[in-house]
């Protein structure tokens, strides 16, 4: 193998983690793929690489847009306040950071999931309503639940787009990157 084809290979494991990391929230995801698309510019020639750093810059606005209004969305179709979101957001931060009681499997990864219904749901209740207990409750958990669907469907969407981005920069550098002329 020649230097260029492990650099390349370097790229494309790169790509790769960038696709797993729009849906695994610890890692970063399209950026990398963007990252990844740059390399092949700088290795190759920035013609052969426009094709994929364009898509690859549009994915990445998407997938940002996606991960900030996800959660807004689901909140809202659900019919959570604004004390929901607030929540929601809290309960995120402190479930990633671990600040969440300890969860016997998972950690960080099951408290981002888990932060934000548990956020949600306490920011519900502590909304002022003039309803039964009974019923803010059940207004609360619908609320926590619509919130996490929506994460969930954002991460989805973004990992498609991601694996796009992904196809998208093989398709325009595999025969660049294994010496095909």
């Amino acid at each position: 193998m020649t230097t260029t084809t492990l650099i390349y290979v370097a790229l494309l494991l790169t790509t790769l983690v960038g696709v797993v990391g729009a849906v695994v929230p610890v890692l970063p995801g399209p950026i990398l793929i963007l990252g990844a698309s740059i390399g092949a510019g700088f290795l190759y020639n920035w013609d052969n690489a426009t094709v994929t750093i364009v898509v690859s810059s549009v994915v990445l606005v998407m997938c940002f847009a996606i991960e900030q209004l996800s959660g807004i969305w689901g909140a809202q179709k659900a019919g959570a306040s604004h004390w929901g979101q607030i929540g929601s957001f809290v309960g995120l931060v402190l479930g990633f950071v671990g600040l969440l009681p300890a969860l016997p499997v998972g950690g960080p990864l099951v408290g981002l999931f888990f932060g934000p219904f548990i956020g949600a749901v306490v920011g519900e209740l502590l909304y002022p309503r003039q309803l039964p207990l009974a019923e803010r409750v059940k207004i609360s958990v619908k609320a926590g639940v619509g919130i996490v669907l929506g994460s969930v469907l954002g991460l989805i969407l973004q990992g498609l787009l991601s694996l796009f981005a992904a196809i998208v920069f093989v398709i325009t550098t595999w025969h660049l990157g294994m010496g095909i002329n």
